[in-house]
Order: structure tokens, then C-alpha cells, then sequence
């Protein structure tokens, strides 16, 4: 689903023999036009058009990162794969979270280099947080060069301009800022949704937890103006979409850096206004920069999802000063109690790592008592993961895995039975969802999503999808429901 920023564009009427605009995004637009003309040559001589495959391997924003390259390349000339076999250009947007994350990069790229000997018309790109690592553009090029483009993520707007540069260049491009403040929007995306919409409010972090790159990676916390988010949230609803996700690695912190502050409850009471929009989703909140305010705004909201990802990472205040998260394991209880008697019906669901060097029984213990007091209605559990470049990676008393295993396989089992009874308790109500699709494993059923974001399934069509509506919430199988239309 394309956004409509491409359609007020005509790029035929950019003279593509001038100097090229120094100012953004019409810089963009130049590298778009003069891309048009190679793509236009291309056809002449395969009597086709040039094929591109976008791999997301990453978070949200990255998943938000991938729908601006794939709406730079379709309004070029590509047409659109869902494999790399048939790709004459194919991008992989990288994720550097854990060390596995790199592995599978080099592994696919294993894989291309085979692609490639078959289609040699083949360009490969890679981009994302896994090249912020010096260490990495090192390895790329002794080992990968046959790699054609590679850029980080401050200078992803400049896309256009480097695949210009990549498609007539002998060798590899590289392209990487150590950090940034530039914020350059304004620029097509094909959603892969056209009803519900990710919208970056902010980029980088500024919290240095021990065991993350992702400050790193990603900068120095910048956030975007509000008129310039509002604009893009009223475009997207113009454009049918009915639910944002406004997104930043902790939008609690937005507006800090503006020359005007605004608070994060500012900007949503701003985006609750904007007609046609229905819900309005977030994440991610850092437990140390929720407001009273923040909580007063969901409480009073008819339009902000009933769900808050707080991540806690451990119960142990011990070990919360080791990751460098600046908030106790009394000072989490005590917020996610008071979320939990202003918002009854919200659901939280949470992140917690296993095994952090140094965790003791002691603090696991410390850990499961927070997921029994809290009740998650879901948690995303993790073994920690030794990354290199964090603090964390340099410290001592790293956990023995077999140790590890046993201690995350008690915190799944708990978490497991905290949220089938969180989930539970809503059933044999009616309440709204937005149906997301048509069911995968069978075409009578159509999958919605509350908006305490529980799945649940229920007869229907494709007609449905994109439409919020009532259903009953007959039967809870765990982590979802089977209900039916009202």
C-alpha cells in the first residue's frame, strides 16, 4: 500500500541533466528521477523490468525503515518480489541485537552469493544497525565483496542516491555516519498494511543499558517535530490507515531534544484528535520515564490500544543497577500497580533477560516474584546474550549455559500460566478488534486483534480485513480466542 507523499511528486518535471538540490528530501527526488531513467534503460535491453526483494530482520522501526526502501524502489521502476531467486537488486535491512542476528546476515549472504553467480545482473545491499559495527564493514570487505552497497541507519533517507551510485559502480559503496541529527521524512513508503501504519516519532536512545548496542547503533536520541508526526498521521488516515504505532526505542523520552519540549502525553492528546484515526498503539516505554501524565492521558483515551509494553529485564534492583536501568524492583511495582488501578483493563506485557552475568538463584527469584505480582498478560523471555561492544560483555561471573537453561525454563513455565490467566478473564465478553487478515491455515476465518492486542479468530472474509468490529470472545485457547461477529 503506497503513501501518497509519491503521488504529489512528478518526476518527470525534475530536470535530471542540472546540478543535483543540496537541500532534502528533494535531493531524493533527483536520485529518484535519474534511477527512473536507468530503470527504463533496463527494460529496453532485458525487455523487463529490474526485480528488487526487501528482507526486514529487525524491530518495528526497522520494519518501518524496509517499507521506505520498498516505496523508494517501487516508485523507481522495481516491481516488488517476495524472494531473492528471482531479485536483480535485494537489500537486507540488518538487526545487531545479538550476536545470532549477525550470523544469520553472513549466512544469507552465503546463500546470495550463489543467487548471484546465477543472475548476474544481481546487486546486493546491506543496511541496518549490524553495519554501525566497525567491525563488521571489516569483515564485509575481506570476506563479502561481492557486496555492492552498504549503509548504516542515520543516513537511510539517502537511499535514492547511493543505489545511483551503486548501479553503475565497479566496486563496493560504503556509506556510514557515526551519528546524526538530521531527521529526513517526506519520502514514499509501501506499507505493507493499508490499514494500520508504524510512524517514527523519534530515533536513537540515550539510556546505555549494559547489555545493548542500540545506542550505539542507532545515535544519540533525536525526536521529530509534532507537526511534522501529526502531518504524517493525518496523511495516513487520509490514505485509509485507522491505526498508528508511534514508534522510538523509548518514546517516553520524546520531545526532550526539541528546541520547544513536548512531552510524550502532549503528542498523543495532539494525535487523539485527528479524525478518522480509531487506535492509536506505542512502544517502547522505559519504566524510569513513564509520567502520571502519560497514564492519565491512556486512562482518559477512547482511542489509545489498552496495552503497555513496560519492559522489566529482571526483578533484582541488584542486578537492575548492573544493566544500568536506573529504576529498583520496588520503583516497577509500584508504577505497573498504579497503571494497573487507573487502566483495570489494560494489558502489560513485558521483556526479561536470563542469566545476566553475576545473576545469582537469589535474583531469579527476585525476578519471578515480580511476574507473579504483576500477572503479565505476556513476556518476551531472553538468555542473555554476550554482545560484543556492550559493558556487559566485558564483565565476570558469566552464567554456565546449562545453569541458564534450567532458570529460563522456570520463568517461561511462569510467565506461561500468569498470562493464560490474564488472558482468560475476558471470556464470554464482547469487545471491538480490528481484523488484521484472513485467517492462514483456513479461509472461512478471519484473524482480529483487541485492543489489549490478544489475537482472536472468527468466521469472516477478506472483505472484513481493515474493519474494527464487534465480536464475542467465545473460547480462550491460551494466548488467543475463537469468537464470532456481533
Amino acid at each position: 500500500m503506497e503513501e501518497n507523499i509519491s503521488n504529489e511528486i512528478d518526476f518527470d518535471k525534475i530536470d535530471i541533466k542540472s546540478e543535483p538540490p543540496t537541500e532534502e528530501p528533494f535531493r531524493q527526488y533527483f536520485y529518484m528521477a535519474k534511477c527512473r531513467e536507468w530503470v527504463k534503460d533496463f527494460k529496453q535491453r532485458n525487455g523487463r523490468l529490474p526485480k528488487s526483494f526487501v528482507l526486514n530482520m529487525g524491530c518495528q522501526m526497522n520494519a518501518r525503515d524496509s517499507e521506505k526502501l520498498t516505496g523508494i524502489l517501487s516508485n523507481i521502476g522495481y516491481e516488488i518480489t517476495d524472494g531473492e531467486d528471482e531479485a536483480d537488486f535485494v537489500i537486507l535491512n540488518t538487526c545487531t541485537v545479538r550476536d545470532n542476528a549477525n550470523q544469520k546476515v553472513y549466512g544469507r549472504l552465503g546463500e546470495l552469493n550463489g543467487c548471484r553467480r546465477r543472475n548476474p545482473h544481481m546487486k546486493i545491499a546491506l543496511c541496518g544497525c549490524m553495519m554501525q559495527e566497525p567491525s563488521v564493514i571489516e569483515r564485509l570487505k575481506k570476506s563479502y565483496s561481492f557486496v555492492n552497497l552498504i549503509f548504516g541507519t542515520h543516513n537511510i533517507f539517502k537511499f535514492a542516491e547511493l543505489l545511483y551510485m551503486t548501479l553503475d559502480a565497479k566496486g563496493m559503496v560504503i556509506d556510514i555516519w557515526e551519528d546524526t541529527d538530521k531527521i529526513v521524512e517526506e519520502l514514499p513508503v509501501e506499507r505493507k498494511y493499508s490499514f494500520k501504519s508504524g510512524v517514527n516519532i523519534m530515533f536513537g536512545c540515550n539510556n546505555f543499558c549494559s547489555y545493548c548496542i542500540v545506542p550505539y547503533v542507532r545515535g544519540r536520541e533525536r525526536s521529530r517535530k509534532p507537526e511534522d508526526i501529526l502531518r504524517e498521521v493525518r496523511r495516513l488516515v487520509d490514505d485509509g490507515v485507522v491505526e498508528i504505532m508511534l514508534l522510538g526505542q523509548n518514546v517516553n523520552s520524546y520531545g526532550k531534544t526539541l528546541e520547544q519540549p513536548i512531552s510524550f502525553a502532549e503528542l498523543l492528546r495532539e494525535a487523539e484528535k485527528v479524525e478518522g484515526l480509531k487506535r492509536i498503539r506505542f512502544m517502547t516505554s522505559h519504566p524510569k520515564d513513564l509520567s502520571d501524565d502519560l497514564i492519565k492521558v491512556m486512562k482518559e483515551s477512547k482511542k489509545i490500544c489498552r496495552h503497555l509494553h513496560l519492559p522489566l529485564q529482571s526483578g533484582s534492583t541488584r542486578i537492575l543497577n548492573q544493566m544500568n536501568r536506573r529504576y529498583s524492583k520496588e520503583q516497577y511495582l509500584e508504577l505497573a500497580g498504579r497503571i494497573r488501578r487507573e487502566i483495570p483493563d489494560i494489558a502489560i506485557t513485558t521483556d526479561i533477560i536470563v542469566g545476566f552475568p553475576g545473576e545469582t538463584k537469589e535474583d531469579l527469584e527476585e525476578t519471578l516474584d515480580v511476574v507473579k505480582k504483576v500477572k503479565f498478560d505476556n513476556a518476551f523471555t531472553f538468555i542473555y546474550s554476550k554482545r560484543t561492544g556492550t559493558p556487559a560483555a566485558a564483565m565476570e561471573d558469566q552464567i554456565p549455559e546449562e545453569e541458564v537453561k534450567e532458570r529460563f525454563d522456570r520463568l517461561l513455565k511462569l510467565v506461561q500460566e500468569t498470562a493464560r490467566g490474564q488472558v482468560a478473564k475476558y471470556q464470554g465478553s464482547v469487545m471491538e478488534a480490528l481484523i488484521e487478515e484472513v485467517n492462514a491455515n483456513d479461509d472461512t476465518m478471519v484473524t482480529g486483534r483487541l485492543s489489549n492486542n490478544t489475537l482472536v479468530h472468527l468466521p469472516g472474509n477478506a472483505s472484513m480485513v481493515g474493519k474494527v468490529v464487534q465480536v464475542s470472545l467465545d473460547e480462550c485457547h491460551g494466548f488467543y480466542y475463537m469468537g464470532h461477529p456481533i
